[in-house]
């Protein structure tokens, strides 16, 4: 339950602001990185469509554009929209399959239409994460981040060796190890002023190497234009819908689905990685990344280019660099934008040999794997936890490999909806928690007024939930405690003077041979669990609010709060009779 553990490795934290030179530096290695793939998803979709070189220029520029608004967005946090921390945004390629099929089926209006329709499901799985909370868990969110390495480590490997025939056996394994071997040794040892520019001078060590060996191609940068904006390829949108439309909607709102299961898990992996000491995650964070994801699909839908999402490479490269500070999300977003306007400065990102960033990601998503088995493991691991981890990811890896009955799949829907492992794992995992949820003992509710007068009600309440389990009077006594210190909790952060206006539903379910509380009220004050955390470094009884706080530490085996957007929801377990 305690949450005393720091993270040394940061630097600057979201509200931090590091010296221009650093942010600069930072916000242009990571947008060097991550320009290529968001260009590169949108020109193979629309190849692989047999689009038009306009349509293809078109898109490419509007998806840097909102990639770039996205992203800066996503970093100032504007009301609900945002998350306030360094969250990439880019084109998303969990929708390749489903964008493609649009194309070819439809065209890139009816593309564009689908687009738009999903993007709605976002907003309202935003506005109703609290409701969600039982479904998208952190194992679930856990399990999709390691998905995405899993699923994309392969193609990794295959980008090791993409140089052209007639290059030298040794060039491709000697850049890629060039690149490797610097950034490891720079991440392993380099002192942390040297750890910022890892990522960077990793690149330049394996872009020399390959520029030696020949394999470093500068024919496109010299092709590019130097400005453009090709305005007169603007697909519109498809005003009354055919039959493909319906057909593919289904599929373009599962997928919607799982993309923003993965912006839940980056974005609750991003507090993590951005602060130095813990802190319970801020699921108010997530809703804004939702938000925020959700109006970059729907921008793009209006402009017809591929859907974006959040690039959970944000995880990695703020835990390699150190670098939280929202102003080098806000440098990255522009660049991406002055990049739409400018070809030819796109086409020196993307000509970086493909051994090189391939070599680089792969450490990035080794530590972006770490992160989702960190986010599984510090919720709690049981053997229902672990069943549904284990078996939802290996199972993703085995439809993304084609291991499983390739054969039964087909090019239909469920072709779309399995041939993707980590939209088969997020599927997997999400019907065994449902499953899990729905064959749980029933829960006992009690709704009373937020204020002390109801302390009678909740103490009859929880008694008669104990003597439902057959508990003895000194272990009901002990639950009525717990029960009366999460409300006095509650009370003491409460800044509305007129406490009564507000409502407790408080629920309670077996668990384990122990039991589940759960408090629901509208969203106030501070977080519970970490006030919880403080005081495991705080000196004894400091302020003589804290005596509550500390019975329920001494009386719970573990207290969650999760704070949303007008509720907040504390869980409290509770262990058995001992």
């Amino acid at each position: 339950m305690a949450m005393t553990s720091a993270n040394e490795n940061v630097r600057y934290e979201p509200d931090d602001k590091p010296p221009p030179l650093i942010a600069l530096g930072a916000g242009l290695q990571a947008a060097a990185l991550i320009v290529a793939p968001v260009v590169l998803t949108v020109v193979i979709v629309a190849r692989i469509a047999q689009q038009a070189d306009g349509y293809i220029s078109w898109a490419v520029f509007a998806a840097l554009l909102i990639s770039g608004i996205t992203t800066v967005l996503q970093a100032v946090r504007v009301g609900r929209f945002g998350a306030g921390h360094v969250l990439i945004m880019g084109t998303s390629g969990a929708f390749i399959a489903v964008c493609v099929a649009a194309l070819l089926e439809g065209g890139p209006s009816t593309m564009a239409t689908l687009i738009v329709v999903s993007s709605l499901f976002q907003f309202l799985m935003a506005s109703r994460l609290s409701l969600l909370r039982r479904v998208f868990t952190p194992v679930v969110s856990g399990t999709v981040i390691m998905l995405i390495g899993a699923t994309v480590v392969p193609v990794l490997f295959d980008s090791l060796g993409d140089v052209t025939p007639t290059a030298s056996r040794s060039a491709a394994p000697i850049a890629a190890l060039a690149t490797l071997v610097t950034v490891t040794g720079l991440v392993l040892r380099a002192p942390a002023a040297w750890r910022l520019w890892s990522p960077v001078i990793g690149i330049a060590v394996g872009c020399l190497v390959a520029a030696l060996f020949g394999i470093y191609d500068t024919q496109p940068i010299l092709d590019a234009p130097w400005m453009g904006v090709p305005v007169d390829s603007w697909p519109g949108l498809a005003v009354t819908p055919g039959a493909e439309f319906w057909a593919l909607l289904p599929a373009f709102v599962v997928v919607t689905i799982v993309g923003a299961i993965e912006t839940i898990g980056d974005g609750v992996a991003i507090q993590r990685v951005s602060r130095r000491s813990r802190r319970a995650t801020d699921f108010r964070v997530v809703q804004g990344a939702l938000n925020a994801d959700g109006m970059g699909n729907l921008l793009s839908g209006l402009a017809g280019t591929l859907p974006n999402t959040t690039y959970s490479t944000s995880i990695s490269l703020a835990e390699v660099t150190g670098i939280g500070a929202r102003r080098v999300g806000v440098i990255i977003g522009t660049i991406f934008a002055v990049v739409a306007f400018f070809p030819k400065v796109a086409a020196v990102l993307i000509a970086i040999p493909a051994p090189v960033a391939a070599a680089y990601l792969l450490v990035l998503l080794g530590l972006l794997f770490i992160q989702g088995m960190k986010i599984i493991i510090q919720d709690g691991v049981d053997h229902r936890k672990a069943a549904v981890a284990g078996v939802s990811f290996w199972m993703g890896v085995g439809f993304q490999n084609q291991w499983i009955f390739p054969d039964l799949l087909g090019e239909g829907f469920l072709a779309v909806l399995f041939g993707n492992g980590m939209t088969a794992g997020a599927i997997i995992a999400i019907v065994m928690v449902f499953f899990m949820e729905a064959t749980a003992p029933r829960r006992s509710h009690l709704e009373v007024a937020l204020n002390m007068e109801e302390l009678p009600k909740l103490g009859a309440f929880l008694r008669g939930f104990a003597d439902s389990q057959s508990w003895q009077q000194a272990d009901a006594e002990r639950l009525v405690l717990v029960g009366e210190e999460t409300l006095s909790g509650l009370l003491s952060q409460d800044s509305d003077p007129s406490e009564g206006r507000r409502r407790l539903l408080v629920t309670a379910r077996p668990d384990g041979g122990g039991a589940e509380l759960e408090f629901l009220c509208a969203s106030e004050g501070e977080n519970l669990e970490d006030r919880l955390s403080y005081l495991g470094e705080a000196p004894d009884i400091a302020d003589v609010r804290e005596v509550s706080f500390r019975l329920l530490r001494h009386y719970s085996s573990r207290v969650r709060h999760n704070k949303y957007h007008d509720v907040d929801i504390v869980t409290v377990t509770v262990e058995g009779p001992r």
